[in-house]
């Protein structure tokens, strides 16, 4: 299940959780970004060079699904998912905010859902615990750190595959790949661990 939606091409939310509501809350964005088409002024010159496009960024995306999350709870009709929100905000500077299906909202320079809250964030967070130490971080290094999260992920998760997917988010606009593989994993160190498959003394 592809669990990143690329909203206006210039955000990437990612849903944790159940995935009917995940599919729910996909068609209720789809129909806020073409409410966001429509509501742009034609008579906008678009070559301008000072011009802007005039869309939800992802800090208005957050607050926004934060605010719909918090009144679905209110309603005692909670949306079971948690969400992840990367972009860019008003003055192009990354962002990452995250909402749980009570509408709680908080700011990150790491963040993850499920299993990779618990396994995950250990790893990122050796690498970003600060704003600084994300922005020090170059392109190539996050990636890497991601990779090596979803390995960490896959060996200690079961029922997990070996495929995912990634999104970069830039000033250009959003680059996901859905098909991600990690590099061939090799089960065979696990005969080397006490208490895997029949023991010999």
């Amino acid at each position: 299940m592809k669990r990143l939606r690329v909203f206006l091409d210039s955000s990437v939310v990612g849903f944790g959780g159940d995935v009917s509501d995940m599919q729910f809350l996909d068609r209720h964005l789809n129909e806020l970004a073409i409410d966001e088409a429509y509501e742009q002024d034609p008579s906008d010159d678009a070559n301008a060079p000072d011009a802007k496009k005039a869309h939800l960024n992802a800090t208005n995306l957050y607050k926004y699904l934060q605010k719909l999350m918090y009144r679905r709870r209110n309603d005692f009709d909670p949306l079971w998912n948690q969400i992840l929100v990367a972009g860019l905000d008003g003055d192009d500077k990354p962002f990452l905010g995250s909402v749980d299906l009570r509408g709680t909202a908080f700011t990150s320079p790491s963040l993850a859902t499920g299993f990779g809250a618990m396994l995950a964030q250990p790893i990122m967070r050796r690498h970003a615990a600060t704003e600084e130490d994300a922005a020090k971080l170059t392109r190539e290094e996050a990636v890497e750190v991601v990779k090596e999260c979803m390995k960490v992920l896959f060996y200690r998760d079961a029922r997990s595959l070996d495929r995912y997917s990634i999104a970069v988010v830039t000033k250009d606009g959003v680059e996901l790949k859905e098909d991600e593989q990690l590099e061939k994993q090799s089960w065979a160190f696990a005969e080397r661990i006490r208490g895997y498959g029949t023991q010999t003394v």
